[in-house]
């Protein structure tokens, strides 16, 4: 039987979850590129087999059915806006065939001249669309001249959603530099962040010159799938964001040559549970699990954190406190 979907804000603190406290999630991987035609062919191969092996929803990376501007294509200049619509409408009716619900990458146009948003489509397992989450920090320069900013309209909404009584949430890629959005979404009592990436389609060239930037005297102390500022910081800081936020992440990724790194999963406790193999395709099978015991230490003090009590404990009334330019 479908789930609800319940479409939220982020400022309730007072929601619970219901119902079953686990969720089959599969999270994918393959060489997106400017073809909608050949993404789809992914997206529909990839779609039946985390059918076949029992996921309740399959997550998909950032521009997985319309490809990544800047990296996959050069503009949306002649862009075949009806085929991705048409290319939508066979997720959304294999998703009703498969019973599976769909977290999509793709791209939704606005209103001329305004630029797309850069989007995560949540499909529910009757083919509904339950909603649109739009990438909000875009990466790029005051101008909008370069980067995501040169192609997209930022968003300006939180996306939360409900399967099988576990609430969902939604970022895309550089947004995971703006912890602001994890704690948020925490705020509203999400427990699985599905976090949709494009660190793919860098050239040897562009990897060594990042490289070279970094400096390779550091390599050592920074392991990583690349030497690149991708492949160090973005799977540290999804480490990071479920260990301080007890939150359940599904990290997809483009495996397109070279991919900065493969798509993987963590658990609430901030250990990694699965990872792909980096530049091959490939589906990853993860099962959140909300109610098993996992290490917090956050717990006893992450809703008044949140609410922006600052300190554990309680704080005391003393001179020697307060007089902090005396020893």
């Amino acid at each position: 039987m479908p789930a609800s979907a319940v479409p939220s804000g982020a400022s309730d603190l007072s929601r619970t979850r219901c119902g079953m406290a686990t969720l089959p999630i599969a999270t994918c991987q393959f060489s997106t590129s400017s073809d909608i035609a050949t993404n789809l062919a992914a997206v529909v191969a990839q779609m039946r087999q985390a059918a076949a092996g029992g996921a309740r929803v399959v997550h998909f990376c950032e521009g997985a059915l319309s490809g990544y501007a800047g990296a996959d294509f050069a503009s949306f200049e002649g862009f075949q806006w009806n085929a991705l619509e048409d290319a939508t409408q066979v997720v959304t009716n294999l998703a009703t065939e498969l019973g599976l619900w769909v977290v999509l990458g793709s791209a939704h146009p606005l209103t001329p001249p305004h630029r797309p948003h850069n989007s995560t489509f949540i499909i529910d397992d009757a083919g509904q669309l339950v909603d649109r989450y739009d990438k909000r920090f875009c990466s790029g320069d005051l101008n909008a001249t370069e980067g995501d900013l040169a192609h997209y309209s930022p968003g300006d909404h939180f996306s939360v959603w409900v399967i099988d009584g576990i609430r969902c949430g939604a970022l895309i890629c550089y947004d995971y530099r703006f912890p602001e959005l994890l704690r948020s979404y925490r705020a509203d009592e999400v427990e699985v962040l599905f976090h949709s990436f494009h660190a793919g389609a860098l050239t040897s060239e562009r990897i060594q010159a990042i490289g070279e930037a970094i400096g390779h005297d550091y390599e050592e102390l920074n392991p990583a799938p690349t030497f690149t500022y991708p492949g160090i910081t973005m799977p540290a800081a999804m480490t990071t964001a479920a260990a301080c936020n007890h939150l359940w992440i599904s990290c997809s990724n483009s495996s397109a040559p070279e991919s900065a790194w493969p798509a993987f999963f963590v658990r609430a406790d901030g250990v990694t549970t699965g990872r792909l193999e980096r530049n091959v395709p490939g589906v990853l099978f993860s099962t959140v699990d909300t109610e098993q015991a996992l290490y917090d230490s956050t717990a006893p003090w992450r809703r008044r954190a949140l609410a922006g009590v600052l300190h554990s404990g309680t704080v005391v009334a003393d001179p020697r406190s307060s007089e902090r330019q005396r020893f």
